[in-house]
């Protein structure tokens, strides 16, 4: 079943509303699948674990090869080692240990996943397209009036090929994140409460996602 046309406020470069825009329903008119999305999500973050907690096992701790005290005998209970996981300055028992926890959940799914967070922001009014990201000089102040011009206060500003000067610009403002379009994930759509990006870039987003493309 196709999914109807998203119509979605359109602004010129000088902030001024020109009417709107027709986004694709696949990728912007999707019906949330809160579980899906949730994978997304997860996997993102395990991805980003760096996994380099260690502890040492009684094989890792320095010393006792030798028995402490015989066996029988000295009214104390037996111990073969000092870097038993019961003395002091022992081994670890189930400690952590350096590991990978990525993994990756099905294309499909991810671009689903993306889908569905791209049309929460769409539906909710916080997607925000622009004709253009230019600026009259490319430096950071420029880029904060453009957003407040705008009315964006924490916004992910998604930039292709021709908004390098105004990545550039805006990447030092910490209210706002860029991402350039292959770098668009779920937990950053979702992380902010506004979505930012041009009509460029949004029909490349539909050409990506539509298509089938990550």
């Amino acid at each position: 079943m196709e999914i109807s046309a998203v119509k979605v406020p359109l602004y010129s470069a000088s902030r001024e509303r020109l009417g709107e825009i027709d986004l694709a329903g696949a990728v912007f008119g999707r019906e949330g699948n809160e579980s899906l999305v949730h994978d997304a999500v997860r996997m993102q973050l395990a991805n980003r674990r760096r996994g380099t907690a260690a502890t040492k096992t009684k094989g890792f701790i320095s010393g006792g090869g030798r028995k402490p005290w015989r066996q029988k005998g000295t009214g104390r209970a037996r111990a073969g080692s000092t870097r038993s996981p019961l003395w002091r300055h022992g081994g670890t028992i189930f400690g952590p240990l350096p590991r990978d926890y990525s993994y990756q959940i099905p294309k499909k799914a991810w671009r689903s996943a993306l889908c569905v967070a791209l049309s929460d922001r769409a539906k909710n009014g916080k997607l925000v397209v622009v004709e253009s990201l230019e600026l009259p000089e490319a430096k950071t102040k420029a880029a904060s009036q453009f957003l407040k011009a705008l009315g964006l206060g924490h916004a992910l500003l998604v930039v292709g090929e021709d908004d390098a000067l105004f990545g550039r610009a805006a990447r030092n403002l910490a209210a706002h994140k860029v991402l350039s379009v292959e770098g668009l994930n779920v937990y950053d759509v979702l992380n902010y409460d506004e979505l930012l990006m041009t009509t460029k870039v949004a029909r490349a987003l539909e050409a990506r996602l539509a298509g089938g493309g990550r």
